[in-house]
C-alpha cells in the first residue's frame, strides 16, 4: 500500500502593517476581466452570481501560480495579508471585483488574489488523519493507495458520495467526508 504525502502549504502571514486610508476605502478599477479557466463544476442552481464571470458564488479553485498574495483589498495598493505558497492548492471564490477574486482557504482565511494566479481546475485537501483510495467507489474494493492529512488531490470527477482523485502517479476512489474542496451535493463528470 501506498502513501500519498503533500504537505500544507506554506501560508505565510505577512508583517504587521497599519492599513492605510486607501485600504479602507474602494478599489481604484471596476474594468472586468474574463476568468482564465473555466470550472467543471456543473452550474448550481444558485441566485447569487459573480459580477464579472457569472459564474457561480462561492466556487472552488485552485492555485495556478506557486506562490500568490492574497491582499486585504481587490488592486495591488493593498496590503498583503498571506501568501499562499503551494501550486494546486484549493480555494473557494467568494466574491468578484473587476480582476480580483476574493478567495477562502480550508482555514477560513480569507484575500483577494489577481485572477490570473487562479485556475479552474479542481483540487481538494485531505481533513482526516488518513483516508483510503479504492479502486471503485466501494469500500469493500482494493485500496489503490491512502493519502494523509494536508495531502492535495486532484479531482477527477465525483458523484453523491465519492470523489476519484489522483496525486503522486496513485488515482483512487474516496469518500467526499474527508476532502475540503468538494460540496457534499456537488457532482463533478
Amino acid at each position: 500500500m501506498l502513501i500519498v504525502m503533500t504537505s500544507l502549504p506554506n501560508i505565510a502571514l505577512a508583517q504587521d502593517a497599519p492599513a492605510t486610508p486607501a485600504e479602507q476605502g474602494q478599489p481604484a478599477s471596476k474594468t472586468p476581466a474574463p476568468e482564465n479557466a473555466k470550472p467543471t463544476t456543473p452550474v448550481k442552481d444558485t441566485s447569487e452570481r459573480g459580477s464579472v464571470t457569472n459564474l457561480p458564488l462561492p466556487r472552488f479553485v485552485s492555485l495556478k501560480a506557486t506562490e500568490a498574495n492574497a491582499r486585504r483589498g481587490p488592486s495591488l495598493s493593498h496590503r498583503i495579508d498571506w501568501v499562499f505558497k503551494l501550486r494546486g492548492y484549493p480555494l473557494e471564490v467568494i466574491a468578484e471585483y473587476g480582476h480580483w477574486r476574493r478567495v477562502r482557504d480550508f482555514e477560513d482565511a480569507t484575500g483577494w488574489v489577481h485572477y490570473t494566479l487562479i485556475s479552474g481546475v479542481r483540487t481538494a485537501l485531505v481533513q482526516h488523519e488518513t483516508v483510503d483510495l479504492h479502486v471503485r467507489p466501494d469500500p469493500s474494493s482494493r485500496l489503490a493507495a491512502q493519502a494523509e492529512k494536508g495531502a492535495v488531490l486532484r479531482l477527477l470527477e465525483c458523484n453523491i458520495d465519492w470523489c476519484k482523485a489522483s496525486a503522486g502517479g496513485h488515482k483512487g476512489w474516496l469518500r467526499k467526508t474527508g476532502l475540503w474542496g468538494v460540496d457534499a451535493d456537488e457532482i463533478l463528470e
